[in-house]
């Protein structure tokens, strides 16, 4: 098991120069340091198998099973699991002391140090539960009349989707659902189709940064900022792509962004992250009520009752690792593990993928299918032979299994998972 320190010494390779600032744990911050100093190409570190071997060395993973879902959660690294133990430990001696007067005010930093990351405002950031608590605090959040629409695509996350459907029932609201291309690569055309759906009486719309079930990504900040045009807020469903891409707020421009920090930041399970720009949160209905005196301020909306502190401080040791590997070589990294295992796959006439892959419009999740083989099946096949975890999506539009590597994934493990799926597209399913 890797300590902090041991970790980031370990990386070697094309950030040896950095290694010599590890002899300290204080040393971290000259570490990042020297590894953003570092200029070789990401795309050449991508295919380092002996630095990324250390990074897959820092998880505590099952090695008997291959985890190809990293899109629903992550497994944190163990200096995350470590320090929310430790967070955890000392918050049961005196909670009422432990807990809240030492621990939850620290809450400050890791705030802190999410908006750095996003390059925003502390004052504009709120620690969630996970993506869909931060989604439908914006949902609910907006007062809305009878017979007001709210528009977003029929591809979005389905609690989302009923997260409207119960405001239809209840309010009488209407949900108004477009259909985008499968991929989607003229980010033109994506600004056209939401702008085609816009009605007077269109107040409000929700769109994915990322799509969960293809991993497609879509133009945020054109789409954004046409809709400012029309006074229509967007909120912005970033679960997938928060930490899994390089981007900061500016590339964006948007007033509300949501995501979970427990998958691609591979923070403790259970934590996410709501943007809400600073002008806009005096106007948003917090999801559980909150002191007037709180109505423009980021945190009530974190207003829920009694928490844990352990997993939200831990997230501080998220970051640290996220930083250390730097987000652009990270993205170079999981498009690196698509391409390897979608190369093999798609050679085969029958072998079908749904995700772009240009790198403007994807990164490490991309959904595959086999033409004539029932997906459910599939997968099925794949857990109890292969012990290969993966993800079923069936849509209207198309079929497929999602495959979403990450950083603790080995070339081994997508060879494996390439072996099984050749089988299938020569022999077919094995009869039960």
């Amino acid at each position: 098991m890797y300590d902090r320190r041991q970790f980031f010494g370990a990386l070697g390779g094309p950030a040896a120069a950095a290694a010599a600032a590890t002899l300290h744990p204080n040393a971290i911050p000259r570490l990042l340091d020297a590894l953003s100093a570092y200029d070789g190409a990401p795309d050449a570190l991508a295919a380092d198998e002996s630095y990324w071997r250390t990074v897959q060395q820092a998880f505590s993973v099952d090695r008997s099973l291959i985890n190809l879902n990293s899109g629903g959660v992550s497994p944190s690294p163990t200096i995350v699991q470590d320090a929310m133990k430790q967070h955890l430990d000392y918050s049961n001696e005196a909670p009422p002391y432990t807990m809240w007067r030492v621990l939850e005010p620290q809450r400050e930093g890791v705030r802190q140090r999410l908006a750095r990351t996003f390059a925003c405002d502390a004052e504009e950031i709120a620690l969630t539960r996970n993506a869909s608590e931060s989604l439908q605090i914006c949902q609910f959040g907006f007062d809305l009349e009878p017979g007001d629409e709210v528009l977003t695509t029929d591809q979005d996350y389905p609690r989302m989707i009923n997260t409207f459907k119960q405001r239809e029932r209840r309010e009488g609201i209407k949900l108004v659902q477009c259909s985008i291309p499968v991929p989607a690569e003229d980010p033109d055309e994506i600004v056209r189709i939401f702008e085609a759906h816009i009605t007077p009486r269109t107040r409000l719309i929700l769109m994915c940064h990322m799509i969960n079930l293809t991993g497609q990504i879509l133009p945020v900040k054109p789409v954004v900022q046409m809709a400012r045009t029309y006074d229509i807020p967007v909120i912005v469903d970033g679960a997938h792509a928060f930490a899994h891409f390089d981007f900061t707020h500016a590339d964006l421009d948007c007033d509300y962004y949501t995501t979970s920090l427990h998958k691609w930041l591979l923070a403790p399970h259970g934590t996410g992250m709501l943007y809400v720009r600073r002008d806009k949160i005096a106007d948003l209905w917090p999801l559980m009520a909150a002191p007037e005196q709180m109505d423009d301020n980021i945190r009530k909306f974190e207003e829920i009752g009694t928490h844990p502190a352990a997993n939200y401080l831990a997230i501080a040791e998220a970051l640290t690792f996220h930083q250390g590997i730097g987000a652009a070589r990270k993205a170079a990294r999981l498009r690196y593990l698509r391409d390897y295992w979608a190369d093999r796959l798609v050679k085969y006439d029958r072998v079908r993928l749904h995700t772009s892959r240009d790198p403007r419009f994807s990164c490490g999740i991309a959904t595959v299918q086999i033409e004539g083989v029932d997906t459910i099946d599939l997968v099925r096949h794949l857990r109890r032979t292969h012990q290969i975890i993966a993800t079923p999506i069936r849509h209207a539009q198309f079929e497929g299994v999602r495959i979403s590597p990450n950083v603790f994934t080995t070339l081994e493990e997508l060879d494996r998972f390439s072996d099984a799926m050749e089988r299938v597209v020569r022999h077919g399913l094995p009869q039960s």
